[in-house]
């Protein structure tokens, strides 16, 4: 099988370490399957046949792999906050339900939202990410359809997992909870294709993607799982902010803070493309929730346990009208919120976005391909902060020219 120009473009990307593991490409291409990589990334398997598709496909291509280009939304009706995007209204939220704000990440306010469509069939399925049943270890893509497969889905899942190669349009209202970069490629999607019926998207803000790698290694490190099969494995939830938690059949546990799963397992296996992203708090969505930390005077979170609450932001105006209904319907609870208070606790999104254009700088400079952004405000950014551009573009570049970049994926293929 010959590999037409759409397979050339797609190992462009991935040469250049620009691939999110997003799946857009197997809804471009239905020959395409997302394979676990050697270093523990979902990537695009490339046999793909030449066919009189293909220029069609490429193009589509360039306009949704967020590893080739990402716009920002027209601005429309909402305001646009310096750090933190198109905002129609913004509040403090967690979920009313004490079963979903205590297995939830972050107050369970998205769990609970789409948990209450699927109920009410105002939604008839949402595209999210769950556990693998049979290997915790591995996280998977998968169509939810009741209140209680999104309950038991709750909870964040730091690994890689391509939800856009999961979703399929129906003549029904449906949704799609997925990362900035999977939220941005499939709203391109729907727009070129036109759809009758585009999916309610709802993103969260995302500090990266580790490798699958990050995960085996945490496991590994507690000895669970060793003498019988895995039974659990969350990342966050059932508190807040969570530990990271791992159960096998004999009754073994090990359990980790947040604090250190993430930050110095997790976090630091970050791929590539994430550490040039302009987007870590989905623009693209409707609606999109994050993390709204206490911190210190600096601005690094308290990990305290308490019970969880979330920053939540209506982007448009279905995003607002589906909020809306919800808090009216008793199944979240709001109050104002100050964007300003939420970007002072969210200091790795603000820093990413102010330094984008060093980092973009870098990149080129050491003779690496980077993607096409537009609409971000990355030329403004780096005109108010030009010496931490500077910075970052210098060690961008000496992080590329010496080999050192974490999370490259090669060509090679695993068993996933």
């Amino acid at each position: 099988m010959n590999r037409g120009g759409l397979a050339k473009d797609i190992e462009q990307v991935i040469e250049s370490g620009n691939c999110s593991g997003c799946g857009a490409c197997v809804q471009i291409n239905p020959e395409i399957s997302m394979v676990m990589s050697n270093d523990g990334f979902l990537r695009p398997a490339l046999e793909i046949s030449v066919g009189r598709e293909d220029a069609r496909q490429r193009r589509e291509f360039a306009k949704v792999c967020p590893g080739r280009r990402v716009v920002a939304p027209p601005k429309g009706q909402a305001a646009r906050h310096p750090s933190l995007g198109p905002v129609m209204h913004a509040w403090e939220a967690w979920a009313s339900d004490e079963q979903f704000r205590f297995r939830g990440s972050s107050g369970g306010a998205l769990s609970a939202l789409t948990g209450w469509l699927l109920e009410t069939g105002q939604i008839y399925s949402v595209t999210g990410a769950s556990g693998k049943t049979e290997n915790p270890r591995r996280t998977v893509a998968v169509d939810l359809t009741t209140r209680d497969e999104v309950l038991r889905a709750a909870g964040s899942r730091y690994a890689p997992v391509a939800n856009v190669a999961q979703y399929r349009p129906v003549d029904q209202p449906v949704g799609f909870i997925g990362k900035p970069c999977e939220a941005a490629a499939l709203r391109a999607l729907s727009r070129i294709r036109n759809e009758e019926n585009p999916p309610l998207i709802i993103s969260f803000f995302c500090a990266g993607v580790p490798s699958q790698t990050a995960t085996d290694r945490l496991v590994d490190r507690m000895g669970v799982g060793k003498s019988s099969p895995l039974v659990d494995l969350r990342y966050r939830g059932f508190g807040w902010p969570g530990d990271f938690y791992v159960a096998d059949e004999d009754g073994n546990e090990g359990r980790m803070s947040y604090d250190e799963s993430w930050g110095r397992v997790l976090g630091p296996t970050t791929q590539w493309r994430c550490k040039i992203c302009p987007d870590g708090i989905g623009e693209s969505a409707d609606v999109v929730a994050g993390d709204y930390w206490s911190a210190d005077a600096a601005g690094y979170p308290i990990f305290e346990d308490r019970k969880g609450t979330s920053v939540l932001i209506a982007r448009t105006t279905r995003g607002q009208e589906v909020v809306e209904a919800a808090v009216s319907a008793g199944i979240l609870c709001v109050r104002e919120i100050d964007l300003d208070d939420v970007a002072t606790v969210q200091p790795l999104q603000v820093e990413r976005r102010m330094t984008i254009s060093g980092r973009l700088l870098g990149r080129l400079l050491s003779g690496r391909r980077v993607p096409l952004y537009r609409g971000f405000g990355t030329g403004r950014f780096a005109l108010s902060s030009p010496y931490r551009n500077l910075r970052a573009a210098a060690g961008t570049y000496l992080r590329s020219v010496k080999g050192l970049k974490q999370s490259e994926s090669s060509l090679g293929e695993t068993d996933g």
